[in-house]
């Protein structure tokens, strides 16, 4: 099975730019397709207001988000999920919504022909990442870079996985999504 999105139907926001440092804060993403309104990775950042003022921006209501997808379960990428009262949240074993939890793996799991999941551990063992199709080419949301010039990650818990994730992300991605940076593009010199 291929890990290109079926379809490019999507488009696709950067509501925060994540940074590491002195603080720590998520690349928190927004994707519309259809009636599928996500985001990725609403963890932590200076104010919530630096996730909610942007969704406003584009007209949509925290309340109207469908979807919620977590990277891992570190609390930089997970802290502001209450902020979405209505979505379903996804990460690598299941989906959670109310009281319910429903079991699934997010290997190839689609919320639709332009959203995909796949394993790629490697910072964590349970490690994702969202693949995006848009009309300009496909969009990785990952935790495999913290930036555009991460080379290795001090804090991953199996490196040669990373590297396997990493090849195998950019493999399909145009652009890089990272988990502590402004977005990239996924070229041959993009760090493996």
């Amino acid at each position: 099975m291929s890990d290109h999105p079926r379809a490019a139907t999507a488009t696709y926001e950067l509501l925060h730019t994540g940074y590491a440092g002195d603080g720590v804060a998520s690349t928190v993403g927004f994707v519309r397709d259809g009636d599928v309104l996500l985001v990725t990775d609403p963890g932590m950042v200076r104010d919530r207001s630096l996730i909610l003022d942007p969704l406003a921006g584009l007209g949509v209501d925290p309340a109207s988000i469908t979807d919620v997808v977590f990277s891992h379960h570190h609390p930089d990428h997970t802290l502001n999920a209450a902020l979405f009262p209505n979505a379903r949240f996804h990460d690598h074993w299941a989906v959670y919504q109310g009281d319910r939890w429903d079991d699934r793996d997010a290997e190839g799991f689609e919320l639709t022909a332009s959203i995909r999941l796949i394993r790629t551990p490697g910072h964590t063992p349970q490690d994702i990442t969202t693949l995006v199709g848009t009309a300009g080419g496909v969009i990785a949301f990952t935790h495999l870079w913290w930036t555009a010039t991460s080379v290795s990650d001090d804090r991953a818990t199996d490196l040669e996985a990373l590297h396997v994730g990493r090849a195998r992300v950019l493999a399909v991605a145009d652009v890089v999504v990272p988990g502590h940076g402004p977005a990239f593009p996924a070229t041959p010199q993009t760090p493996r």
